[in-house]
């Protein structure tokens, strides 16, 4: 437990460390544009060249797309038949997000969403395979997003409408391509796993299951897709409401970086759709409080790939973390003074022994 605590204690310490080594690293101008100091003077001065209007966009935006997470989450429960409202998915939602948002690493609040919705619930494998799921198919949708956006600016010959510099767009193609690939790759994963009997499926799993570490959270996953090969209607409509949040949270990324930096400064709308996904998983994947300060370090160097500053880049990450963190903390507060509209793990139990009786 102490050093589980230590650990801990050290990923806080090295996320705040490198947030405040990145503020300082972009504090000054340079020749490829304004510093983080220039922002600042900005908010300090109050003469009107913060963008308001673009900051509420910006929460708007992201409300929308965390509300979207929470009915598409409501959608996969709902589809195997367990006892559940929207409002529950919203409860555990919010403390999914608080905590995802304030604990190291991006799957803490999955965890913990998951052992709240198994406690409530009869068949709590099923239950806890609706949070692996929903993670997939958020991810799916980030893929299958910047394929489709991608894909079209690509094949209709606009990408020199989505960025000016030649260099950007090979970049930009670059990820277009891997995108199209990990699309084709969760589409024949799905594929299979609707063709594959009940008896290899487990045999599949096992396999998976041997794999060193990673294994068993493979295992599991294989096990939940195949589970939902037969709920195909779910979940399409669940990876188009992943797709549909996934814009609400790269327009928030594009609102917020209006707020302090001019249009001209910053990327195209069309070119954020096509760098923030990437900017995201890399966020998700550093095991720091909400990836903090990494994922500074991740958008700055998307917006200095394609020919932007790089201090532009942090300062949008920073406005959009300002928001991420009133909203979690908002959020949390209206987790306390949810009720469960549902306990259903208990009634079914009382039903069970009334029948026995």
């Amino acid at each position: 437990m102490k050093k589980q605590l230590v650990v801990t204690l050290l990923k806080y310490g090295l996320g705040i460390g490198l947030l405040v080594w990145v503020v300082w690293r972009y504090w000054e101008p340079t020749e490829n544009g304004p510093g983080l100091s220039d922002a600042f003077q900005k908010v300090i001065d109050g003469d009107g060249s913060v963008n308001f209007t673009a900051f509420l966009l910006a929460a708007a935006c992201y409300f929308v797309g965390i509300l979207l997470t929470f009915y598409r989450w409501y959608v996969l429960v709902r589809a195997q038949d367990l006892p559940f409202t929207f409002a529950d998915s919203v409860r555990l939602g919010l403390i999914g997000f608080y905590l995802s948002t304030f604990l190291p690493g991006s799957i803490g609040g999955d965890i913990v969403k998951a052992a709240f919705v198994a406690r409530e619930q009869s068949r709590r494998t099923v239950a806890v395979a609706t949070v692996m799921v929903d993670r997939f198919i958020g991810l799916c949708g980030l893929f299958w997003l910047v394929a489709l956006i991608g894909g079209v600016a690509w094949l209709g010959g606009f990408m020199h409408q989505v960025s000016p510099d030649a260099k950007a767009i090979a970049y930009l193609e670059t990820i277009i391509l891997i995108a199209l690939g990990s699309t084709a790759a969760s589409f024949a994963v799905w594929f299979v796993a609707g063709f594959v009997s009940d008896e290899h499926s487990e045999s599949f799993a096992r396999g998976l299951g041997r794999i060193p570490k990673i294994g068993g959270s493979f295992a599991e996953l294989w096990r939940a897709l195949h589970m939902y090969r037969q709920r195909g209607g779910s979940v399409v409509i669940t990876l188009l409401l992943s797709m549909v949040g996934h814009i609400g949270f790269v327009l928030t990324f594009y609102f917020a970086a209006l707020t302090l930096t001019p249009a001209d400064g910053i990327p195209t709308m069309a070119c954020h759709f096509l760098i923030i996904p990437v900017g995201m998983m890399f966020e998700a994947s550093v095991p720091l409080p909400g990836g903090v300060g990494g994922g500074e370090i991740g958008f700055g160097f998307l917006y200095e790939m394609v020919g932007y500053a790089n201090a532009a880049g942090v300062l949008g990450s920073l406005v959009r973390r300002v928001i991420t963190w009133t909203l979690g903390l908002i959020g949390y507060l209206v987790y306390l003074r949810m009720k469960p509209t549902l306990q259903p793990a208990r009634k079914e139990l009382a039903v069970a022994a009334e029948a026995a009786d």
